[in-house]
């Protein structure tokens, strides 16, 4: 086995999962960020680059010859406009940097359910609701939409450097990240510990719809399998596949759940929503009190919790869930159980001393 793979956005939660994932099986791993954290993944190689920046690519990346290239970042912008201008670029930027090299055999673009949904504003307000369980035949819809873009950008290069391609479409990502900014399971693990700690109810900050509607989540090592799965299986090459842990749930069954993992009252829908971003509008203070007194690893709330991205997966005002068949078809048959996932983040969270 002669594989050599490029991580993009390897301080993520996907990626820093993927990259753990691929050294488990022996793949020599870069992963390239703005600010490579090297301690984070145990023998992973940093790379230190900026997408948006050619010449700063061309440097970091001469003679890495990589032959799996997994793309798992995105910058947020201001307007969709700017988000298919930057991100399109980022990814254009990223593989001509790597074509003179010539060593590229495939190349995995990660994504993730707006595709179906359209961007954060479209799902939002509503919308036209797309027909549930979302499969991967569903057409683009005719809204702006940076994903379309980007993988736009990673057929063009397919088509001229001859190396295959996927794309993988996760729900909300379960999985550890500091600093990352769409973190629903820390920011509830947060959230939870803040209610605790003052005697505040955790109470639901969604949708009657998320609440009683069927929904499903994606665990950062599910996707991690599923990419590393992709990346040789002739089955996979050139396909999209949608990517989530394989049962379906709803809220108002796991809600009284999480609570109980932490030993806070649950309370539910109860006719309207209430935001977390306003309910934990002013607790940075309270978390640095928190952190001091269980001596936490982290005190900046910001740098773990990210309510405005978790009001808008659970504020959704349509049922969200997908379905696997196309890649159990293909072969990719790992499953993971919801449940889990997000005991297991909160053990893990806690092992780290990152909540108490």
């Amino acid at each position: 086995m002669n594989y050599r793979a490029l991580v993009v956005g390897a301080s993520g939660i996907i990626g820093s999962n993927l990259a753990r994932e691929l050294l488990a099986h022996d793949w020599p791993t870069y992963g390239l960020s703005r600010s490579p954290r090297p301690d984070d993944v145990p023998g992973l190689q940093p790379v230190a680059a900026d997408l948006l920046d050619p010449a700063s690519l061309q440097t970091a990346l001469a003679g890495l010859a990589p032959t799996h290239v997994f793309i798992t970042t995105w910058m947020r912008q201001d307007t969709e406009a700017e988000n298919i201008r930057v991100n399109a670029l980022m990814v254009r930027n990223l593989l001509d940097a790597l074509a003179p090299q010539q060593s590229v055999q495939h190349v995995a673009l990660v994504t993730g359910l707006k595709h179906y949904l359209g961007p954060f504003e479209a799902y939002v307000n509503g919308g036209t609701p797309p027909p549930t369980p979302l499969r991967e035949e569903q057409p683009r819809l005719p809204l702006d939409n940076f994903y379309y873009a980007q993988e736009d950008e990673v057929y063009a290069a397919a088509a001229r450097n001859g190396f295959t391609w996927s794309v993988h479409r996760p729900h909300t990502i379960i999985g550890k990240a500091v600093g990352n900014l769409m973190n629903l399971g820390t920011t509830l693990a947060v959230y939870a510990s803040i209610c605790r700690e003052t005697g505040r109810p955790f109470r639901w900050p969604g949708s009657e719809a998320q609440w009683n509607g069927l929904s499903d989540v994606t665990d950062a090592r599910i996707i991690a399998q599923q990419l590393r799965w992709a990346a040789t299986a002739e089955t996979a090459r050139n396909e999209a596949f949608n990517i989530v842990n394989g049962d379906v749930f709803r809220w108002s069954w796991l809600w009284p759940r999480l609570a109980a993992w932490f030993g806070v009252e649950g309370v539910g829908f109860d006719g309207t929503i209430h935001p977390l971003e306003a309910e934990m509008s002013a607790d940075a203070p309270v978390w640095r009190a928190i952190a001091d007194r269980h001596h936490l690893a982290e005190a900046d709330l910001s740098r773990l919790a990210s309510p405005w991205h978790t009001d808008l997966d659970l504020g959704r005002p349509i049922e969200v869930m997908t379905d696997m068949s196309k890649s159990r078809r293909h072969g990719f048959l790992a499953y993971q159980t919801t449940e889990d996932s997000f005991f297991d983040l909160f053990a893990q969270l806690r092992t780290d001393r990152l909540i108490p």
